[in-house]
């Protein structure tokens, strides 16, 4: 069987973008529709309760675009909304915490591993549980980063500012002496050069957009949902609740390319 309907994945802004990237290399047939959720960015302040609230009505607007598989491109929901999306709805949908959670135990040497992620990702403790039910010897080390999502969000990921916040951040982590560090925020992945220059070329950086997207190429295989066929040209398609224009000149500055962005407004808030 060929399924052509696209993939849909969300975030709170730009940091998803690392999650389209790794579907456009493994998944390169694919469609996707993308949505941002930039009207309510930074996600990592937020309640429990308002990011649920914020991944029903995203989620439901990518079901009505009829997308076939979800990829929570967010590590805050990820840990926060994942399992309840599941109750509400039947399409299948991936979050990107157990699989980078498998690949930081698999690549730990000495077990210990650092996080560093928003503040919600982090008080939820979603890593550290999945990190202890795979292997409990490994000790782990979370670090929240309020201000990076906001940096990467106002355009400033190349500036000292980020440097020296990046530095700040993970100079606790340095102290523990991790030799596996989880960017656990989606947006991270744009600074990850910043992290290599503070931390040193002996840390090995666990991304898990890529872990997730090879384990949700295996799920739609099982599911018989991969489009299997290069003959229709891909489509890809960008939503935003806030103002589509800025969304499309940052993605375009972090080396995303040029794209099309449409706003849609999910509420009034």
């Amino acid at each position: 069987m060929r399924d052509s309907r696209p993939i849909g994945l969300f975030d709170s802004g730009l940091g998803g973008l690392t999650v389209s990237r790794e579907i456009f290399s493994l998944m390169p047939d694919e469609s996707t529709i993308y949505f941002g959720d930039t009207l309510h960015v930074p996600y990592g302040s937020r309640s429990i309760q308002e990011l649920i609230n914020f991944a029903d009505q995203i989620i439901a607007f990518l079901v009505s675009c009829n997308v076939k598989y979800i990829v929570f491109a967010c590590n805050t929901n990820s840990s926060l909304s994942l399992q309840a999306m599941r109750k509400r709805y039947q399409v299948p949908m991936k979050g990107l915490i157990e699989p980078g959670a498998k690949l930081a135990v698999s690549s730990t040497v000495n077990k210990r591993v650092g996080i560093i992620a928003t503040e919600a990702t982090v008080n939820s403790q979603a890593y550290q549980r999945a990190i202890n039910s795979l292997n409990p010897s490994v000790s782990v080390f979370a670090q929240p980063a309020p201000l990076l999502v906001p940096l990467v969000e106002a355009g400033m990921s190349e500036t000292q500012k980020v440097f020296d916040a990046v530095c700040e951040y993970v100079s606790p982590l340095k102290s523990a002496h991790i030799d596996t560090l989880i960017l656990g925020c989606t947006h991270y992945p744009f600074l990850l050069a910043h992290f290599r220059k503070c931390l040193g070329p002996e840390i090995v950086f666990i991304d898990p957009a890529a872990a997730a997207v090879l384990e949700s190429k295996e799920d739609m295989s099982s599911l018989n949902l991969l489009k299997k066929s290069s003959k229709v040209a891909p489509s890809h398609r960008y939503f935003v609740s806030g103002d589509p224009a800025d969304f499309a000149f940052k993605a375009e500055s972090l080396g995303c390319g040029r794209i099309t962005v449409e706003r849609i407004v999910l509420d009034k808030s």
